[in-house]
């Protein structure tokens, strides 16, 4: 990581999105299939760095444990801004501050 201006920067490479991508889109099935709710395992997993929140069915732990959770959580903030905020829906209005 470089610091620039008090800020650092980090740099992660395109090719480790696919690959997170697809790990989050299997580990998410698995719990789902065993019954889990997904998102809130995963959410989980990623807070705590415990492995024990998702399923070893499919190879599901084993796959998570494979990336990062920073590289999760970019995967997801990328996610969400690109949907929600850039190409998806409208960004609601701010409310007048009081």
């Amino acid at each position: 990581m470089e610091q620039n201006n008090g800020t650092q920067l980090i740099n992660i490479s395109g090719e480790t999105q696919v690959e997170v991508a697809e790990v989050l889109r299997s580990v998410y099935q698995s719990l789902k299939s065993k019954g889990y709710n997904p998102i809130s395992q995963i959410v989980g997993y990623v807070i705590s760095g415990d492995p024990t929140y998702i399923t070893s069915f499919n190879s599901a732990r084993s796959l998570i444990m494979k990336v990062e959770r920073d590289e999760i959580i970019e995967e997801l903030m990328k996610n969400y801004i690109e949907t929600k905020l850039e190409g998806g829906e409208n960004v609601p209005a701010k409310e007048e501050e009081r």
